[in-house]
């Protein structure tokens, strides 16, 4: 999760403290440990994947946020993931893209400003 997320894994993983401590540990042990570390995709495919599954959800700001984050972490170019996003509009619609591209802008900027 440290080569993803960063500081912003960890924050969800304590976000759920008090509430719900299985769910980090199934997040650091399945999603984390058991299928990011796959040998066949790496981390960019990964996460090309995830910023795509988490778009076609919809209402899924706060992950989405965590995730673009990660693609930037493990290598992804702001224009890949636009283009990602881009690539969802004939199966997802204009309203979810847009709704992630905006999200990203979002994450750009606060990056930007750090």
């Amino acid at each position: 999760m440290d080569k993803v997320d960063s500081q912003a894994g960890k924050n969800v993983i304590d976000s759920l403290g008090g509430l719900s401590e299985d769910i980090g540990k199934y997040i650091i042990e399945f999603a984390f440990g058991d299928i990011y570390e796959r040998d066949i995709l790496d981390f960019k495919q990964r996460e090309m994947i995830t910023i795509t599954s988490l778009l076609t959800q919809g209402d899924t700001a706060p992950q989405l946020r965590v995730h673009i984050n990660g693609s930037l972490n493990v290598g992804l170019s702001r224009e890949q993931i636009i283009e990602t996003f881009i690539q969802a509009i004939p199966y997802v619609g204009f309203p979810k893209v847009l709704n992630a591209v905006t999200i990203a802008k979002e994450v750009f900027k606060a990056r930007d400003d750090k």
